[in-house]
């Protein structure tokens, strides 16, 4: 984009950038004036300015000159002429006295109106002028001109500055700039007349910059706005290299690509695209790739326990197994740089709901005695059966519990379920029961301990 490209709207309009111009900073030569004399004067352009001031010049302290003579008449006047010459010496001495003084004092007038009068070069806004003032000082001439300042403008040599035939004055009126400077913005005031001078004023380093105004561009006193970027350097690193450069662009995505790097694809850098490049700042590109892969994970189900009475406490029985559910989970799968990253979820479907398992939990009281059993050593007899472990299961997988039952016998006891599993004070009322049956018969090895 060239340097004449894109102009902003100027200072004193709405929209988003309408701020309080009269609080902001002035940047100019010379000496400012004092907010206090003055009221601000700054006027946008489709403003008419107010009529100037007529200077009212005092009358003339001199009688007009050249003024007709009336023609000698005869006659009576004649006889006057006459007289006079015939009269008295010291009478006409006496008539000549108070002329001469009359002349003597008009004399003394006109000096010192020449002597007020004085030479001085006005310049307003570059524009020069000389011209003859009565005025004592710089606030009495400007004001005899018509030439209103305000805050922000700036009067050299400084208003109450006394005045002398030769003097030089300057006006310089202020103009409101909205500059934005890599990025940051200030309302400012400057006294220059073109872009080029601004820059000038304000130490803006422009050799390299992008500007988004002619160089030569006019300020007139409605202000514009102007977007400096100065030239930056921006180091890239991309494909294992680095590439050092000096740019003015706007944003990272743009450096990036005056550094001859293309990102395509999902490709990324370190920084936000759209943000500023900072002078010195290190870049990263991104190469990325990413792929896709669905995988089937089970749902594990629910257990629900409900109470049953007809089952001893502390016995559980299975009344519905569960059964695990099945969803679909899609994952995305990203490389940074030829570095895997971690799978990251992006969907999620459920191909088959789990179903809940129901358990029966006893609530029945366990009987405290078997009649004919309750005196024997049934301690014993678990140790040597199964080591006193009610979980404990043979090597066939046939015999479990603290007595080692088989799941038919276990069941014909009134048992459910696997004895292993039941709670030992069932196990041993079902042993109690059995050798009531059988006797110590189904032990042949242990049975002998019952009675130890």
């Amino acid at each position: 984009m060239s340097n004449s490209q894109q102009y902003h709207e100027p200072y004193g309009g709405g929209g988003p950038y309408a701020v309080d111009l009269h609080t902001a900073e002035t940047v100019a030569y010379g000496v400012p004036t004092s907010p206090e004399m003055y009221e601000d004067t700054y006027r946008p352009a489709y403003e008419a300015p107010p009529p100037p001031k007529t200077l009212q010049l005092p009358e003339p302290l001199l009688p007009q000159q050249g003024a007709p003579v009336p023609p000698a008449a005869g006659g009576r006047a004649a006889r006057r002429r006459r007289a006079r010459s015939v009269e008295r010496p010291d009478s006409a001495m006496r008539r000549l006295l108070p002329q001469a003084l009359v002349v003597a004092f008009l004399a003394g007038g006109t000096t010192a109106f020449v002597a007020k009068d004085k030479a001085v070069e006005l310049t307003v806004d570059g524009k020069e002028r000389t011209l003859h003032t009565f005025a004592d000082d710089v606030t009495e001439l400007l004001a005899e001109e018509g030439v209103a300042v305000g805050a922000h403008d700036v009067v050299a040599p400084a208003p109450g500055t006394a005045l002398s035939s030769g003097d030089e004055v300057a006006v310089e009126y202020g103009r409101p700039v909205r500059l934005t400077l890599d990025g940051q913005r200030h309302e400012l005031w400057t006294t220059a007349h073109t872009v080029q001078e601004a820059l000038e004023q304000l130490g803006v380093r422009a050799q390299g910059a992008y500007l988004s105004l002619a160089r030569t561009r006019r300020i007139g006193r409605e202000g514009l706005a102007l977007d400096v970027r100065t030239e930056r350097s921006v180091t890239v690193m991309a494909d294992g290299r680095a590439r050092t450069i000096r740019t003015n662009a706007a944003t990272v995505r743009e450096a990036v690509e005056e550094a001859g790097i293309t990102l395509r694809g999902q490709d990324t850098t370190s920084v936000a695209p759209g943000s500023f490049p900072r002078d010195g700042q290190t870049v990263t590109v991104l190469r990325i790739t990413g792929s896709r892969e669905v995988h089937e994970e089970p749902i594990p189900f629910d257990v629900r326990r409900t109470g049953d009475p007809s089952l001893f406490r502390g016995t559980e029985v299975v009344e519905r197994a569960g059964q695990p559910g099945l969803r679909r989970v899609t994952y995305f799968l990203r490389t940074v740089n030829g570095v895997r990253q971690k799978p990251r979820r992006t969907r999620t479907e459920v191909v088959r709901r789990p179903r809940t398992q129901l358990v029966k939990v006893g609530t029945k009281p366990l009987p405290t005695s078997v009649r004919g059993a309750d005196g024997l050593d049934w301690r014993g007899l678990a140790a040597c059966e199964s080591g006193g472990r009610p979980d404990a299961v043979d090597p066939s997988g046939t015999y479990g519990g603290l007595y080692q039952f088989d799941t038919r016998t276990w069941h014909s006891l009134g048992g459910t379920g696997r004895p292993q599993d039941a709670p030992a004070a069932e196990q041993t009322l079902r042993a109690k029961k059995l050798y009531v049956r059988r006797g110590a018969s189904p032990w042949p090895h242990c049975g002998a301990h019952l009675r130890s």
